[in-house]
């Protein structure tokens, strides 16, 4: 008997997982991978910020259930982060703390959205958007951006998708899987077109914040009248790699945040109270470590554009953010070694993988059928091994 319900069969797994999941079980059969699909940061958590959770654990006071929207300090700390880094005021009671970023956006979705609803997905997007909407009943509409923009929509391409049934309007700057960044003048352009439509409620995914290699991070929240109608989402995954310990946070309008706390409430109570804690020691603590972090991936971000570009047939930019590259590489469908044929950007990656023994993520997964994503979250010797063994591969194809 399959009793499913339609709502999780009209999702797909998640591509990201599903292709670590691949590359997990080669590794156990003995088969050396090298994997660049995961948007995990190959550093450990520092020290300090362990430091932190260890003192709460030792201090005995935060055994009990934290609050349900996040520890006040922590969201105080928050608050006056949001203030001095990116010019936004919300208030302790606008913040409300979740398990990792994608709860925060889930929670979102859930709270505003009525079947049928329309959400704007500005793409190439980070794979768990779409599937985010349809559980809350919504319909993602696609506004896609190319190589040729660096993967970024204007704001012509978003007035266009706008009906009387859009609800809401999410990206990602700096944007995974892209690693483009949206300057202050591409934000003022989107704004202009949103002013109009005061019912429209925006989504900024700035959870890469600390991974930005160009001008000075900009949120789309500090532009005239869009605070009043911002969600800013942010978390500590990235920027301080602490993907395990699971901690993000919206900034929202104070009837958002609420009904995101009500939602919560409901499915998953508060996060971990030591890892709130950790949270908390990674903000008011030093920066330092994420700053170095930083320095690597951008070195890092120098040494495969220049590998990248020397490809046969891949189209590369140069991201300006995060830690992707996502190269257009179209010039691979259709060609066939032995008995395999390249008709889908997934064949391609499956063949990397079984071929090179490298694991990426199909760029399908993230709106656009042409390119794939690859995760320089890698050591400089596993990068330089990983593209060797594509480049081998890749010409196998013909």
């Amino acid at each position: 008997m399959n009793a499913l319900s339609n709502r999780i069969k009209s999702i797909p797994e998640s591509a990201t997982l599903a292709m670590a999941a691949k590359a997990r079980e080669m590794k156990e059969r003995g088969v050396e991978v090298i994997s660049l699909s995961l948007g995990e940061p190959d550093f450990k958590t520092p020290k300090h910020i362990q430091e932190g959770a260890m003192e709460a654990i030792k201090s005995e006071n935060y055994f009990a259930y934290p609050p349900v929207n996040g520890y006040l300090d922590l969201r105080k700390a928050i608050s006056e982060k949001f203030q001095r880094d990116n010019g936004l005021n919300y208030g302790p009671d606008q913040i409300v703390v979740s398990n990792g970023a994608k709860q925060s956006i889930a929670n979102v979705f859930m709270a505003i959205l009525n079947p049928g609803d329309e959400v704007i997905v500005l793409t190439p997007y980070w794979v768990s958007y779409s599937a985010m909407i349809l559980l809350a009943e919504g319909k993602p509409v696609f506004v896609r951006g190319t190589i040729e923009n660096d993967f970024k929509a204007t704001a012509d391409q978003i007035k266009e998708a706008i009906t009387d049934k859009t609800k809401a309007i999410i990206f990602s700057s700096p944007c995974n899987p892209t690693g483009s960044v949206f300057t202050r003048d591409e934000l003022e352009g989107i704004a202009n077109v949103l002013r109009d439509r005061e019912d429209i409620t925006i989504i900024s995914d700035e959870i890469y914040e600390l991974i930005n290699f160009g001008a000075k991070h900009e949120s789309i929240g500090t532009l005239d009248g869009m605070l009043e109608r911002t969600v800013t989402v942010n978390g500590f995954s990235k920027g301080f790699a602490m993907t395990g310990w699971r901690v993000g946070y919206i900034g929202a309008p104070l009837w958002i945040a609420k009904a995101a706390n009500k939602m919560q409430g409901q499915y998953t109570s508060g996060n971990c109270s030591i890892a709130q804690r950790a949270a908390l020691t990674a903000l008011t603590g030093s920066m330092e470590p994420s700053k170095e972090m930083a320095k690597a991936y951008e070195k890092r971000r120098s040494l495969v554009y220049n590998l990248l570009k020397e490809i046969p047939g891949f189209e590369v930019n140069m991201p300006q953010g995060a830690f992707y590259f996502f190269p257009n590489v179209r010039h691979y469908l259709g060609k066939s070694h032995g008995d395999t044929r390249i008709e889908t950007v997934n064949d391609l990656c499956m063949f990397l993988l079984e071929d090179a023994h490298v694991s990426l993520v199909t760029g399908e997964a993230f709106g656009d059928p042409e390119c794939l994503r690859l995760s320089y979250a890698a050591s400089e010797e596993d990068l330089k091994k990983a593209i060797a063994k594509m480049t081998v591969s890749l010409a196998k194809l013909s």
